[in-house]
Formats: structure tokens, C-alpha cells, sequence
């Protein structure tokens, strides 16, 4: 009977030990009406990419993966929007989650026809932005401020996108 005791003060202090090792991790995605967090990635064509880019325009991350149904089926959409609304302001970015590299995101954007700059996102920027499941879009407007976050992909969800980013280009 002394063993189950003893085996109990042990397993807690092993915990307790452990958690005072352990770091700390706190993965506070952003919100809306927060400043989109700041980030620095290389796109597929070797252009250095931050947020400094984007000043005044209104901006779309998307964060997707090369074998993500969902994000396949938004990518076309965004795609569209960008030749709707590229030359009123709207800018684009795609963020893949993919850790195999450059040549395969590369080569997926090209499959697609993607005519926006794409990058691999990297464990900092996905950590940073909260990221879990793709597709993940973030809409931020011109001040830098996330103005929505949309999760999944939906026509529906598109329809909204768009009327969001009209509403957007509007503001001075």
C-alpha cells in the first residue's frame, strides 16, 4: 500500500519538474481589429516579402497547402479577384504550409495558374498567425489591421470575400 503513494509524489514531482523545463507556449492567433503580425518570406521567385510591401492596399493571406481539397477550390477564386480587383488595390498572397520546399509549391502555382506571389510560410509565420488547418485566409486592410479571418472555403464564403474586399478598396 506504501508503493501507490509513493509512486503518486513521484509522478507529481516529475510533472511539476517537467513543467518548470518546459517552455512555455502560448500560440495567440490574431483577431480582428488587431495589426496582422509582422513576417518576412521569400516567394518562389526569390522576391524578399513583408508586410511593408502591402502599405495601402488591401491585403489577402492566404494560407494553403499543395494537397488541400478545400484550399484547390478557393485558390481559382482568388485568382479572379486578383484580376478584378488588382489594379484597384487589392494584393494577394499565398502562404503554403508545405515543408517540401520551394520546387513542389512552385510547381503547384504554376499547375494553378496562380497570379500572385507565393511563398512557403515557414513554422514562425504559421505559429504567429495562429495557423492549424488551411485554407485560412486573413483580410487586412490598408492601415495594416486584420479586418476578417475566414476558415475553410465555401462559394458562399467567396461571395462574402468579395463584398468585403469592394467595401475595402472604398475606404481612403
Amino acid at each position: 500500500m506504501k508503493f501507490v503513494p509513493l509512486f503518486v509524489r513521484i509522478l507529481l514531482i516529475f510533472i511539476a519538474a517537467s513543467s518548470l523545463v518546459t517552455p512555455v507556449r502560448v500560440d495567440a492567433a490574431p483577431r480582428k481589429g488587431q495589426p496582422a503580425p509582422n513576417f518576412t518570406v521569400i516567394s518562389t521567385t526569390g522576391q524578399s516579402i513583408s508586410p511593408n510591401n502591402y502599405h495601402d492596399h488591401v491585403l489577402i493571406l492566404d494560407f494553403f497547402a499543395t494537397w488541400c481539397q478545400p484550399c484547390r477550390q478557393s485558390i481559382p477564386h482568388l485568382v479572379e479577384m486578383n484580376r478584378k480587383y488588382g489594379k484597384q488595390g487589392l494584393q494577394i498572397l499565398g502562404l503554403s504550409v508545405d515543408g517540401d520546399g520551394d520546387k513542389m509549391v512552385k510547381a503547384f502555382s504554376d499547375d494553378l495558374r496562380i497570379n500572385y506571389p507565393v511563398a512557403v510560410a515557414g513554422d514562425q509565420v504559421t505559429v504567429d498567425f495562429g495557423v492549424r488547418s488551411v485554407p485560412i485566409m486573413f483580410l487586412i486592410d490598408k492601415k495594416g489591421e486584420i479586418v476578417e479571418i475566414y476558415r475553410g472555403y465555401t462559394s458562399d464564403m467567396g461571395r462574402s470575400i468579395d463584398q468585403a474586399i469592394r467595401r475595402l478598396l472604398a475606404e481612403r
